[in-house]
C-alpha cells in the first residue's frame, strides 16, 4: 500500500477511491471562464488591520462621511449566538451605520471563503443598486482576496472522500491528519493548526480530488485581475499600543460575559470539533470549561495567541502594496484626501 495513497484519504473501506479526474477536469474549466472575466464595478473603501485596530468604528466613521454601507470582512462575524469572542458590532454599532455579512450562518455550518466571496458581491451589487457606497472592513484578508478577486474555490470537492476524511478524523484524531498532511504538503500543513480538523480535511480532500499538493492548487485560484475599484486603508498602531489593545479587549470580553457565550454554545449542542469553535477564545474557553486548563493560564494563553494572530494579519496585509497605511490617531484629515482623490478618479 503506498504511502501517498493513505495519505490522500483515497482509501474507503478499505478500498482505494478512484481518481477524479472529472471533477478535477471541471474545476479547471470553471476557474479557466471565471479567470477571462474582469469586471470593474463603481468603487468601494477596504478597511483592513490587525485584531483589536478599531476597524469597526473607523468604517462606521466613513459610513458616516460618504454615505456607505458596511460589508464585514471577518471569518468568525458570520457565525450567529458569537458574538463576544468575535467582537461582533453591537447593536448601537450596527444602528449607527448599516452592516452586512455578519450573523449569517449557524456555527455548524462549514462556511469558506469561496462562499463569502459570492455573498459579499451580491451585498457590494446591492447597496451600490441603492446609491450608497460599499465600504469593507475586517482583518480576514483571505474574504476580502476572495472578493476582490473572485476566488472560486479552495479547490474542487468530493463529499465521498470528505466523508471518508471525516470519520478517519474521528477514529484518528486531527493530529494523526495533520502529520499525514505535512507528508503530503509541509507547505499547507504549516500554515493549518493541528487541531483545525476542517482545514485538514479540506486539504486533504484537494489532494485527493486532483492529486496536487493543496499549496500548488491554492497559488493558482487567485485571479489577477481584480473584480472591483477600490482603495484600501490599514491601520497601524506601534506594537506596544496595539498589543495593550488586544490584551485590553480580551479582560473586557470576560467582563462582559464570554464565559457565558462558550457555555451556551456547548449547551446548545455545537460541539468543539467544529470550525467555529476552534477559533481564538472559543477552544481556549471550551477547554476550561471541560476541566482542562484553569481559567488564569488560559487567559494568558489567548491574549498571547490573539497577538500571535495581529502578526499573522499584519504579515499578510504588509504584502500588499496597495494599502495606505495610517495611525489611526493622527490620519483623519489624510484619510479624507486620499479617498477624495480616489472617488475623483472613477
Amino acid at each position: 500500500m503506498s504511502i501517498a495513497l493513505l495519505l490522500s484519504g483515497r482509501l474507503q473501506s478499505g478500498r482505494a477511491l478512484p481518481f477524479k479526474k472529472n471533477h478535477l477536469k471541471s474545476y479547471e474549466k470553471e476557474k479557466a471562464m471565471a479567470c477571462t472575466a474582469n469586471e470593474h464595478r463603481p468603487g468601494m473603501i477596504i478597511v483592513v488591520g490587525p485584531t483589536a485596530s478599531g476597524k469597526t468604528h473607523f468604517a462606521i466613521d466613513l459610513a458616516r462621511r460618504f454615505d456607505g454601507e458596511i460589508i464585514g470582512a471577518d471569518s468568525m462575524q458570520i457565525y450567529q449566538h458569537m458574538d463576544i469572542g468575535t467582537a461582533k458590532p453591537t447593536p448601537a454599532e450596527q444602528a449607527a451605520a448599516t452592516h452586512h455579512m455578519i450573523d449569517v450562518v449557524a456555527p455548524d455550518v462549514d462556511f469558506d471563503a469561496a462562499m463569502y466571496g459570492r455573498l459579499a458581491s451580491a451585498c457590494v451589487d446591492e447597496i451600490i443598486s441603492r446609491g450608497r457606497r460599499p465600504i469593507v472592513a475586517g482583518g480576514t484578508g483571505f474574504y476580502i482576496k476572495a472578493l476582490m478577486y473572485g476566488l472560486f474555490d479552495e479547490g474542487p470537492a468530493d463529499p465521498d472522500i470528505r466523508k471518508n476524511l471525516k470519520a478517519r478524523a474521528e477514529a484518528e484524531g486531527s493530529v494523526s491528519l495533520h502529520e499525514q498532511l505535512f507528508r503530503i504538503d509541509p507547505e499547507s500543513a504549516k500554515k493549518i493548526h493541528p487541531h483545525d480538523t476542517y482545514r485538514i480535511i479540506r486539504a486533504m480532500e484537494i489532494y485527493a480530488v486532483t492529486g496536487k499538493a493543496p499549496s500548488a492548487v491554492q497559488k493558482c485560484h487567485g485571479f489577477q485581475a481584480p473584480r472591483f475599484r477600490a482603495i484600501t486603508i490599514g491601520l497601524s498602531w506601534p506594537r506596544s499600543v496595539l498589543y495593550d489593545r488586544i490584551n485590553q479587549r480580551v479582560d473586557r470580553m470576560m467582563d462582559e460575559g464570554l464565559m457565558d457565550e462558550v457555555e451556551g454554545l456547548l449547551n446548545r449542542g455545537y460541539g468543539r470539533n467544529l470550525k467555529s469553535m476552534q477559533s481564538l477564545g472559543y477552544r481556549h474557553l471550551a477547554a476550561v470549561v471541560a476541566g482542562e486548563a484553569s481559567l488564569g493560564e488560559t487567559l494568558q494563553t489567548l491574549k498571547r495567541d490573539h497577538r500571535h494572530y495581529a502578526k499573522r494579519q499584519m504579515t499578510w496585509f504588509g504584502a500588499d502594496p496597495a494599502v495606505h497605511w495610517i495611525d489611526p490617531d493622527q490620519g483623519a484629515v489624510q484619510v479624507d484626501e486620499k479617498i477624495h482623490a480616489f472617488l475623483a478618479s472613477l
